[in-house]
């Protein structure tokens, strides 16, 4: 292989890889608003620009599609979780006061839904279980690096468990018990 063939080889994966990462980015901006129910393959790969069978190109089969559409999902999230939170690691109360009402906020609903969503398909398909659980314990140790002392996998399960109730409770009309939990 020659100096030249090996950069071009290079810029196409990289090329290949930028253009993964658009997919992946207008998939996240459908699955947030439309949920998963409207996410078959033609769906999604309409939003991403491209036919369904290049979407297959970029992607073994529709599970991976829908995992790696998540992933971007939980990670843009985590990025607006950080940005709110700040560097300064927090007490538990603290940063549960902070996430609580983010995350409660009707601007963040189409994350929490999608979530409610996940947890739900979770409890009956083991492949939303196998993403959802992977999902929750990235925001789980997401968690944990973000508390000022004490036993932190204890508290960051005590705040993951608070926020999720949280979130039912919203979910259920219920948003007036949850602020009281605050």
């Amino acid at each position: 292989m020659t100096v030249e063939t090996a950069y071009r080889d290079k810029l196409t994966v990289v090329k290949s890889d930028d253009r993964r990462a658009a997919m992946l980015d207008a998939l996240a901006d459908h699955v947030l608003a439309h949920g998963l129910s409207g996410s078959s393959l033609r769906p999604l790969a309409k939003a991403a620009g491209i036919s369904d069978r290049m979407l297959l190109y970029y992607f073994p089969d529709k599970a991976a599609v829908v995992a790696a559409t998540l992933e971007v999902v939980a990670a843009r999230l985590t990025a607006l979780m950080a940005e709110r939170t700040g560097s300064a690691r927090l007490p538990l109360e603290t940063l549960r006061r902070e996430l609580a009402a983010f995350l409660l906020d009707d601007r963040l609903w189409p994350y929490m839904r999608l979530w409610l969503e996940v947890a739900s398909r979770a409890a009956r398909d083991p492949f939303y279980r196998a993403v959802g659980e992977r999902i929750g314990r990235g925001f789980l140790a997401w968690g944990a690096a973000q508390l000022d002392g004490g036993d932190n996998p204890k508290d960051a399960a005590r705040l993951l468990v608070t926020i999720e109730g949280m979130v039912l409770l919203k979910s259920l009309g219920m948003e007036d018990v949850a602020a009281l939990a605050v």
